[in-house]
């Protein structure tokens, strides 16, 4: 069956739509790499991969929102996936049903939340830069931020570095907290800018874990 599905075109994703198995309705789109599938097909729950996190992930394993698949399905071409579900909970990281919700024309948002999602503090500011895209940048510190542009951002970061550094150097326990705070913040915006997950650097040091400083730039020039 997996060997049926074209993974080739989009760096080895396939695009999948998720619908309510009783209702029809769309529920959100994500995308699986083969192992997602294989996965998926095994356990009977979804099972997708991030692009954000680059890493495999199970619907609903901290919320709770959970997908039950009752069918497969495959287009034409191979390299698309409709999955029927029963949705356990929410689909939306929103708390919403769908994630289908704003109104592209008007900017309306159509669907209230019906549920609300306990997230690490780290996921829920991500998804609240994400958000901050679309905010008006005259009440929004980080929607002007976006507004201005890359260059603008990146002196932002080159700044708030140079100022964690000058605190170091002083050696000023509370400014090195603040300061630290600062570049933290602003890089993440940097990250939700480029739609990349925090979570994504953390794996990246669990993979450069037991692998010498010296041998893991010796392999990045390689």
């Amino acid at each position: 069956m997996v060997n049926k599905i074209d993974f080739s075109k989009n760096n080895g994703l396939v695009p999948v739509i998720v619908q309510d198995v009783d209702t029809n309705e769309v529920l959100m789109l994500a995308y699986m790499n083969e192992e997602a599938l294989k996965k998926t097909i095994e356990s009977g729950y979804a099972h997708y991969f991030s692009r954000s996190r680059n890493k495999l992930w199970k619907k609903g394993e901290s919320s709770g929102n959970t997908q039950e698949v009752k069918e497969i399905l495959v287009d034409c071409d191979n390299d698309t996936i409709l999955l029927k579900v029963k949705q356990n909970g929410v689909a939306c990281h929103t708390g919403r049903k769908s994630c289908f919700f704003t109104n592209l024309k008007t900017n309306e948002v159509t669907m209230d939340k019906t549920q609300e999602i306990e997230y690490n503090f780290i996921d829920k500011l991500y998804h609240t830069l994400l958000e901050r895209k679309n905010a008006d940048s005259k009440t929004s510190y980080v929607a002007s931020l976006y507004n201005k542009g890359e260059n603008s951002l990146l002196k932002k970061i080159a700044e708030e570095a140079a100022e964690f550094c000058f605190a170091v150097k002083d050696n000023d326990k509370n400014e090195i907290i603040y300061e630290a705070a600062d570049l933290a913040f602003h890089t993440l915006i940097a990250l939700a800018y480029k739609n990349i997950h925090p979570e994504a650097i953390l794996e990246e040091l669990k993979r450069r874990e037991g692998i010498s400083g010296i041998e893991e730039k010796k392999n990045r020039k390689k």
